[in-house]
């Protein structure tokens, strides 16, 4: 996971944890936080946009985080997670800053994924996608913890 921002706050690092812990390879997570630029608007995206694709190598699968991407349903996660671990590539989720990212970062992805079309507080974006990555390795193990 690489995301724009502090480190976890209190009130979400148990529920991170909570996830994390149950992961096993190739599901288990990872955390990159870059830091927020201290620019507004379009300099931020910029700046920030910088910074993502430079800790972003050339041969991860990228899954960007935005509101107007398309939706998964877990099942469907769990399949295209599946499918990009299958082949052997890194996955790499992005969660950018409070201003987005720019194009080239849109450019990059090779999916763009929305939760919802409403926005979340980042950390909570978090949160959630500890809990959806765990769902994925439960449905893709066949275990019963998704109930369709």
């Amino acid at each position: 996971m690489l995301a724009i921002g502090k480190k976890h706050e209190a009130w979400v690092v148990d529920g991170i944890d909570r996830y994390e812990r149950r992961l096993k390879k190739p599901y288990d997570l990872s955390w990159r936080l870059l830091p927020h630029s201290a620019r507004q608007e379009e300099a931020a995206r910029t700046e920030e946009s910088d910074r993502i694709l430079g800790a972003v190598g050339a041969d991860e699968h990228l899954i960007l985080l935005d509101e107007r991407g398309t939706a998964f349903d877990s099942p469907g996660l769990a399949r295209h997670l599946q499918g990009r671990f299958d082949v052997g590539a890194p996955v790499t989720m992005v969660i950018g800053g409070a201003y987005g990212v720019d194009t080239r970062v849109h450019a990059r992805a090779d999916r763009v994924w929305s939760l919802s079309p409403l926005v979340f507080p980042h950390q909570l974006v978090r949160l959630i996608l500890a809990e959806q990555v765990y769902r994925a390795q439960e449905i893709s193990a066949g275990r019963p913890y998704h109930h369709a």
